[in-house]
């Protein structure tokens, strides 16, 4: 027996389908476009009011239509012959006579459905509807594109490089169906991209623009490494250990205050693990970054002495807890490794614990008059 063929409608809806499985729209969203984009064209073509079209598409039944709705009138508003009174608007109206073959019971003061044949829609309308619905497949697909990155956002995804701009700084990469730039401010210091390469990148944030989800997207966002401690560290990922604080200067050093829930674990062994693999892992991920790992405390003196190591610390007197400055007393030979190349470690550990620290030698510096009661 030769198989049925399909009625237009049915190919519609088959249609249907496909583009959703396609695009991944769900088939509601898919026929709520449509809907308004035929709606939208009828609309124009035919000069009637969008509440008197109604579309109609039943999936099961695999039935797809348009009606027009007219009250049925005995005759039309005659027209002012003095023209003081504007055009009766006869739009949505259809005389019985006319109504009756449509619809042989069709009475005078009734709401008369007229379906009209997707022929009859006109070339204007066919193509007027094409264009809003792309338009509107268009939207969708970056709606839904949002929706989906948005739920990305702080977190790691993997990227393939597509293309370095050397002369501008950007490189260019892919992010499942997306496209992101990464600019030069949020690449690593030092760090060589090549085409084709997988590297990881932290999304700062993912904004809704006329052209898809525009995604912010980071390799030195302190952020980065946050995340790769809870892929690393089973404590962090299940709340046990918590990241406090972290400050980095990507390349070079990164310094991350700890605090456990748990009394009996320890925050700063557990995110160096056993004979320190865990944080190697990481430093590896890293091309070799450092990471100073610290215990975090609500005592102010007692954090700040933990977040300048690996220098040792004589005291530290808080000079103003309001405006957040202290004095740090280290031992002489221990001053520039508590400065850092550069005033690095210094820099790290004021943005860690949110003070400003003034480091000073446990001998004074030369020429300074002495401290009173010293």
């Amino acid at each position: 027996m030769a198989a049925r063929n399909k009625m237009p409608e049915e190919n519609f809806f088959d249609a249907l389908e496909l583009l959703s499985r396609e695009r991944g729209i769900p088939v509601e969203e898919l026929k709520e476009r449509i809907r308004k984009a035929i709606e939208s064209a009828v609309k124009k073509d035919y000069d009637v009011d969008e509440e008197h079209i109604r579309v109609e598409m039943d999936t099961e039944k695999g039935k797809f239509g348009v009606v027009i709705i007219k009250e049925v009138v005995e005759a039309f508003p005659e027209a002012d012959d003095e023209g003081l009174e504007p055009e009766p608007d006869t739009r949505h109206l259809i005389l019985l006579s006319d109504a009756v073959k449509v619809k042989k019971t069709a009475k005078v003061g009734q709401m008369l459905d007229i379906p009209l044949k997707t022929k009859e829609f006109g070339r204007i309308a066919a193509q007027t509807a094409k264009h809003v619905i792309r338009q509107g497949l268009r939207d969708a697909e970056r709606n839904q594109m949002y929706t989906e990155m948005q739920s990305k956002s702080h977190e790691i995804l993997p990227a393939i490089v597509n293309n370095v701009d050397e002369k501008r700084g950007l490189v260019s990469l892919s992010i499942g169906r997306n496209e992101a730039i990464l600019p030069k401010n949020e690449q690593v210091p030092g760090e060589v991209l090549l085409e084709g390469q997988r590297i990881k990148v932290y999304v700062v944030d993912v904004l809704a623009t006329e052209r898809g989800p525009k995604i912010m997207i980071s390799r030195t966002h302190p952020g980065l490494v946050k995340r790769i401690f809870e892929m690393e560290v089973p404590e962090i990922y299940d709340g046990t250990v918590e990241v406090k604080a972290i400050s980095r200067e990507a390349g070079a050093r990164t310094k991350m205050a700890v605090w456990s829930k748990n009394p009996e674990v320890d925050p700063v062994g557990a995110c160096i693990g056993p004979k320190g693999s865990r944080v190697a892992t990481i430093v590896e991920e890293l091309n070799g970054e450092k990471i100073d790992i610290v215990r975090y405390s609500e005592d102010p003196v007692e954090f700040i002495s933990a977040a300048l190591s690996p220098a040792s610390v004589v005291k530290v007197e808080i000079l103003d807890s309001e405006k957040k400055s202290c004095r740090v007393t280290v031992p002489d030979h221990q001053l520039s490794l508590a400065i850092g190349n550069k005033g690095q470690n210094a820099r790290l550990t004021a943005r860690l614990t949110g003070y400003n620290i003034d480091i000073r030698p446990e001998s004074g510096y030369y020429g300074e008059e002495p401290e009173a009661n010293a």
